[in-house]
């Protein structure tokens, strides 16, 4: 078990190191923030000096190494639009994506297992019919236009709730949250609802994959023969087994739902790191975005690295292949 765990962290950092140098090397082709940082006035030696002072004289390994150094410390440079630390400004956003990202994330778990166990269930039945037929929507429409869409219907149309922004905030402990404010309760229903109903779709649908599987199982004709309710042998015995491998692609999906973000964040104006992040490719503030992958990227592996150990947990049969790999 302890080789098993050795073995993925140091396959986590492999990766993170891959990604991080393959993010970095793409930076250098996106444009020279020397050009948004200086004016028209500018001289050749204000070009010079502004380019010591950043560290971009300095050959490309170099670069790259200060870059992980610092990044490892938790410091990510300065802003080269805001003048700021980059760690700074991404504290003062973080709060609003991983707050839009859990509530997303909750409302794309709870509805999609209940959904899922529910059309497996009655899968005959007329409204397991039309929720798979429903669920197409979610799976074939993408998300800036379901944000549009509710968007016209639930603020233009009924005037129920915000279209952009983040509503009433309150801090509490430096953190600053909307879920203490009817009006910021109100900003994230339309946004969550639209990240979180992509991997709602995703999960409902391997759910009832996995559950009408698990239902055609041996062990589970057994249980019924045993004179066992339906309740039991459904929710006691099959949801179980099913939900081994849907908690692989529940992890992923709420790396996704932060990843992703930038999308809808940027159709509601909702002040997050995805926002950031697109303002920072308009500016060229390579800091800005450089720590945003990598944090990014940080993020997925660390979700990988989780579902394998809850994997190897839940699941006996791995715990002995993990010792002998």
């Amino acid at each position: 078990m302890l080789n098993y765990i050795v073995r993925r962290v140091f396959q986590s950092v492999v990766v993170l190191l891959i990604v991080g140098l393959v993010a970095f090397s793409m930076f250098r082709f996106v444009g020279d923030p020397i050009d948004n940082m200086l004016g028209q006035e500018r001289t050749q030696a204000d070009i010079e000096r502004l380019r010591t002072q950043l560290g971009l004289d300095q050959p490309f390994p170099v670069q790259y190494w200060r870059f992980l150094e610092n990044a490892a410390q938790g410091n990510f440079g300065v802003s080269y639009r805001q003048g700021r630390p980059v760690a700074e400004i991404i504290g003062e956003r973080a709060p609003a994506t991983l707050e839009l990202a859990a509530v997303s994330g909750l409302f794309a778990i709870a509805l999609g297992i209940v959904l899922g166990v529910f059309t497996a269930i009655r899968r005959d039945g007329w409204a397991s019919n039309l929720i798979m037929t429903g669920s197409l929507i979610g799976v074939s429409l993408p998300t800036f236009l379901i944000g549009i869409l509710l968007i016209y219907l639930f603020s233009v149309e009924l005037d129920l709730l915000p279209s952009f922004g983040r509503g009433e905030v309150v801090d509490v402990g430096g953190w600053s949250t909307g879920f203490l404010t009817v009006s910021g309760l109100k900003a994230l229903v339309l946004p969550a609802v639209t990240l979180g109903l992509y991997q709602m779709t995703l999960i409902m649908r391997l759910v009832r994959a996995e559950m009408l599987e698990v239902l055609r199982q041996d062990y589970i004709s057994f249980a019924r023969a045993r004179g066992l309710s339906e309740r039991v042998v459904n929710f006691r015995h099959a949801l179980k087994n099913t939900l081994v491998p849907v908690i692989t692609v529940i992890g992923l999906q709420f790396g996704s739902i932060i990843a992703f973000a930038i999308i809808t964040e940027t159709v509601f104006q909702w002040p997050g790191v995805g926002l950031l992040f697109i303002n920072a490719i308009q500016f060229v503030d390579i800091p800005v975005m450089a720590a945003y992958l990598m944090l990014i990227s940080v993020m997925f592996v660390g979700i990988n690295l989780v579902v394998d150990l809850l994997y190897v947990a839940i699941d006996p049969r791995l715990r002995g292949e993990g010792n002998t790999a």
